[in-house]
This record gives C-alpha cells, structure tokens and sequence, in this order.
C-alpha cells in the first residue's frame, strides 16, 4: 500500500474529468503521478475507469506506459496511483493548459519539425507496443501521453477505456456516452459506420495528435457532438502541409495517411508510420 501523506503534491493538468499530480516522496525523493477526479464525488463510471486502467497493471510495461499500481483513498476522493516515468503531459509541452476534452480549443503552440520528429517516433514505438502486449488504448490524445522533450521518449496513460479485443463492434450510442475523446476519434469508433474497432483505430487518434502537434489545432473544429461524429465519417481535413507551409510534404502525407477514413487506408501498425518517420528525420 503506498502511504500518499508521504508525497508533496503538485498538480501536472486538469481537464473535466480528473486532475493528473506528480508526487515527491518526502523520504527519498522518488516519484509518483496519481489521477484524481475532479469532484468529490464523481459519477460511477470515473471510478469504473479507473478500476480498469488498474486491472491492466501485469499487461503494462514501463518502457512504454505510466503503470498503475495502485487504487487508495486521498483528498477524501479515490484516486489512482501511478508509477512516474518522468517526462511532461505533451498537452503542455503544446502551449497553455487546454481542456482537451472539450476540444474546440483554439490551438497550440506548434513544435519545431525536429522536436515534432523525435516525439513522434517515440509515441509511435509506445503505440506499437501497446498493440503487441494485446491492447488497444481507445484514447490516444496528447493529454494521455507524457515525453521527454530531450530524447522523445513517450509513455502512455489514460487506460480507463482500453481494450484486451483485437477486434470489437462499437454500438450506436449518442455520441456523448461513446468511450473516448471526440475530436481524436477515428469514424469506426464513432459507431456509425459499420466497421469494428482495431489497433489501427489508435492508429486514427495518432494521426489526430500528430496534426496537432504539427500545425498547433487539430484537423477538425466543431461545436457539438453530433458535429464532431460528422466531421470524422464525411469531412476531409486540410493537409497539414496547406495549414503550414513550412512542413516537407513526406511529414503531411504520413500524418493524411493515419487519417484515412477507412482503417484499410490508413498504416496497418504503428511501426509503419514509425519506419516512415525516422527515414523523414534521417533526410
């Protein structure tokens, strides 16, 4: 059991839902991030999520991932522990805290091709092995992933709705109740397009981030659900290339081909992109 009144708290991002801390341990220094919800008392599917991420604990690794370790009670709210791998909330590394939750944000600040590089091989090579440990995380965003800036390294977090399925049918549910965060959604997540769920749903979400990442706002901008459903199924983003001029057009094909509408269309694992990264980076 890990004794929380050991840890000074500070607070790393907030969006709707949780509040993400780093905890220094009193004694020794070493670290942890713990998640707590927002409200003292969250609706029942916050604490089901958390339990989730928790029950994938033996499957996560932490070459890759923020490794939940444990469930307790803290600030009079149940909150779930994480082992700290170090880096920053890419989120923040993208400019001023943002509720990416909402996501009609107004934008980032856009990182250098070479910084963009390094933080995406690295997200790409912890979204692969994500999808070979059996998993897939169902909410990549840039507030579920913690970098380096220096090396590029990535972990991911935010496991609450990630699934042991290779493959699985999402129901036709108001876009509201859907699992996951709208503006990152590939359209087979959305429900309504007759096609399952697979790792290269994620694959869709990368792409997503990565245009963020690139161009500081994301590929669609929309005021409500049902538009944000539209906009993944029917509409097709402007090439990050159109948005910023000064991106190579291999940088914006790879980021256009993750967001193919149809997951056939699209790289077939992460280690695809990757390769295809590294090779921009080496020119």
């Amino acid at each position: 059991m890990v004794d929380l009144s050991q840890y000074v708290f500070e607070a790393l991002r907030k969006d709707d839902k949780f509040v993400l801390y780093r905890g220094k341990s009193k004694g020794d220094g070493s670290g942890i991030l713990v998640v707590s919800p927002v409200t003292e008392y969250p609706p029942p599917q916050i604490l089901q999520w958390q339990e989730h991420a928790y029950s994938l604990r033996e499957e996560l690794d932490p070459a890759w991932a923020a490794r939940p370790i444990a469930i307790a009670r803290h600030w009079d709210r149940t909150v779930l522990v994480l082992e700290d791998p170090g880096g920053e909330p890419l989120d923040q590394l993208l400019g001023p805290a943002r509720n990416a939750s909402a996501a009609s944000d107004a934008g980032g600040q856009p990182l250098d091709l070479g910084l963009f590089l390094r933080v995406a091989i690295g997200l790409s090579r912890a979204v692969g092995q994500l999808h070979q440990s059996g998993i897939i995380h169902k909410d990549i965003k840039p507030g579920n992933v913690l970098v380096n800036s220096v090396t590029g390294q990535c972990w991911l977090r935010g496991f609450g709705f990630a699934s042991r399925f290779p493959r699985e049918r999402q129901a036709a549910e108001a876009p509201e109740f859907i699992a996951g965060t709208l503006a990152y959604m590939a359209p087979e997540q959305t429900g309504r397009m007759n096609r399952s769920i697979d790792s290269r749903s994620d694959l869709y979400s990368l792409g997503v981030t990565f245009y963020e990442m690139l161009t500081g706002s994301l590929p669609f901008n929309a005021s409500d659900p049902m538009e944000w459903v539209h906009c993944h199924i029917a509409r097709q983003p402007e090439s990050p290339g159109e948005r910023r001029r000064d991106i190579p057009a291999p940088v914006s094909a790879i980021i256009m081909k993750l967001l193919a509408k149809t997951a056939d269309e699209r790289y077939q694992t992460a280690a695809g992109g990757e390769s295809d990264l590294r090779h921009c980076l080496a020119e």
